[in-house]
This record gives C-alpha cells, sequence and structure tokens, in this order.
C-alpha cells in the first residue's frame, strides 16, 4: 500500500487519482511496472463544492471513495455511540476527541481503541445508510461515513461497487 501525500478538496484529489491511474497504465502498456489494484481518495463533507462531481468523477474511472459527512470524526464516533441525527462538524469533532483523547492525528492508544470498537462502527455505519434510505434521504447524508470500506478491505475484506 502506498500513501500519496497529495493534499486538496475532493474534486483536486480524484483529479489527481485519476491522472496517477492514467500514468500508471501508460507505463504498465510500456513494460514498466504494473498498475495499482485500486485508487483510493478519502475526504470529508465539510463545506467542499463540487463533491458530487468529485464522487462522479471517481466513478467514471475505477477510483474508489471514502467520504465522511459531515467529517472522519463521524467514523471515530460511530465506534463509541449511534449517531442518527444531523451532526455540525465541530461537534463530531469534540465528541470523537473526548472518547479517543485525541485529535485526526490518532495515538497508538485511540488506534487500538477503534480497533476493538470496529464491527460495531461498522454495524453503526451500514444502519446509518439504511436510515437514509427508509427516509428519503440522499446517499451520504449527514451523517454518514463509509470509511469502513476501506478499513475492511485493509484488513481483508474487499468491499464492492462504486462509493
Amino acid at each position: 500500500m502506498t500513501i500519496d501525500d497529495f493534499r486538496g478538496g475532493p474534486l483536486q484529489l480524484v483529479q489527481h487519482a485519476v491522472q496517477a491511474k492514467a500514468r500508471e497504465a501508460k507505463e504498465a502498456r510500456r513494460g514498466r511496472g504494473r498498475p495499482r489494484d485500486e485508487i483510493w481518495c478519502v475526504f470529508d463533507v465539510d463545506e467542499h463544492p463540487n463533491l458530487a462531481a468529485a464522487v462522479e468523477l471517481a466513478c467514471r474511472n475505477g477510483i474508489e471513495v471514502a467520504v465522511s459527512n459531515p467529517c472522519l470524526e463521524l467514523w471515530f464516533l460511530l465506534h463509541f455511540e449511534e449517531s442518527s441525527a444531523f451532526l455540525d462538524r465541530k461537534e463530531a469533532q469534540r465528541r470523537a476527541q473526548a472518547y479517543l483523547r485525541s485529535g485526526k492525528l490518532l495515538t497508538e492508544a485511540a488506534l487500538e481503541e477503534l480497533a476493538v470498537r470496529h464491527d460495531d462502527a461498522v454495524g453503526r455505519a451500514i444502519k446509518l445508510d439504511a436510515k437514509h434510505r427508509g427516509d428519503g434521504s440522499p446517499d451520504g447524508a449527514n451523517p454518514s461515513s463509509n470509511v469502513w470500506r476501506l478499513i475492511d478491505l485493509i484488513r481483508g475484506t474487499r468491499p464492492t461497487g462504486c462509493g
């Protein structure tokens, strides 16, 4: 696994990933290496413009996305509690930090807590998706997170499908 250090908004991340995928395919055709099996972009919803365009571009180009709405800390929060009502980004960050005693740069202890509670978080994230489908909310509505798909892939369970 390789983590690219490119940073930007969702659309810029996906555009960068699409370009990287094209470069890798070109190099592979020339007999120079093999393209990655998968490329993922991870981002928060926050208040980014062009989010829908980023997800669509990723899907059209075979780029997987892990999106957390409103922010990554929701994914952390789902390890500890149900969260089905609209959630402000700052509130999600505050609550996740209280549970983990760390911010986005997780300590070893925080990572261990998340690992132990992973299955609970996946169940809660899937339950949120079902809730949104049931009440007519759009896919990925606040709160929601599909970060578990990437984590499960890293852990050895292969997610399927776009987005």
